[in-house]
């Protein structure tokens, strides 16, 4: 699979998440790492600590910014102050893509704080991919959405959730962010066939892969990111490494965080899957 303007980091190999517990680790022990993920809005302040911080890894590391609270899916504008505070942490960064969820969560103004699952209509196909654009114009920087895990569907839908998907990416001429085990999550609370799924996303969009770990329960399994990663999402992953190439590819872990090396080794066992580059 060639490089595009969508999967074009195929230098990147497999990143883990910048989290406090591993600050320490880190700035004394300087660990070989190919990147770093931030979570954008823990470092859109003015000054103090967390901007100290972020120096210090810009200094030794690169850094991709992840974001949580764009949602692109909802009705409301999007918040102009936001954007301008995230745009000065693109320039600081200088991170090559941004991403954020294919997912709404704010109405009239109040915020949910949680990642709400879309329902899938051509109108919200087109509301959602007219705000992406939005924001790559204003932002300067490539915009790539990532699939969510979700617990509920609605009835007013019009397509399944991955048609929804490039629809959305279509529209907005946009890169995906490919989370492979919220497909695997989705698939199991809503029955569908998580292949199918990975199968109909269109690979020269993939910019990114994400793999996790997650909780199962009686009736539905719930996406944690607490867990090592289970065989059935590594398939998963091999398999979108198969249809879209060296994708680089982040290990989220947030919950009941381990020793830095204990995630740092469940993220490398990524490299397995990852094919030898071509010799000139």
């Amino acid at each position: 699979m060639p490089a595009n303007r969508f999967n074009g980091f195929t230098d990147y190999g497999v990143g883990v998440g910048l989290r406090i517990p591993h600050y320490n680790h880190i700035f004394s022990r300087k660990p070989v790492v190919d990147w770093f993920e931030i979570i954008s809005e823990n470092f859109m302040v003015d000054g103090g600590r967390p901007l100290a911080v972020l120096d210090q890894i810009l200094e030794r590391y690169r850094v991709v910014q992840h974001g949580v609270s764009m949602y692109f899916g909802s009705a409301d504008k999007l918040n102009r102050q936001h954007l301008r505070r995230l745009k000065t942490l693109v320039r600081r960064t200088g991170t090559p893509w941004l991403s954020d969820h294919l997912c709404w969560g704010s109405a009239d103004g109040r915020y949910s704080h949680d990642l709400l699952p879309m329902p899938y209509t051509f109108e919200a196909a087109k509301v959602t991919a007219r705000k992406i654009r939005e924001v790559r114009d204003f932002l300067e920087v490539p915009v790539i959405v990532e699939n969510v895990s979700s617990y509920a569907e609605f009835h007013i839908s019009e397509m399944t959730e991955w048609e929804f998907l490039n629809e959305v990416v279509e529209r907005a001429d946009c890169g995906i962010l490919l989370d492979v085990n919220n497909i695997y999550v989705s698939s199991r609370n809503h029955s569908f066939n998580p292949g199918h799924y990975l199968d109909a996303v269109p690979p020269e969009r993939v910019a990114q892969l994400h793999i996790a770990g997650h909780s199962t329960f009686e009736k539905y399994i719930l996406d944690t990111h607490d867990h090592p990663v289970i065989d059935p999402v590594w398939a998963l992953y091999e398999r979108a490494i198969e249809r879209c190439g060296n994708i680089a590819t982040l290990l989220e872990w947030d919950q009941n965080i381990p020793t830095f090396e204990e995630v740092h080794t469940e993220a490398r066992k990524a490299e397995k899957y990852l094919t030898a580059p071509a010799s000139a």
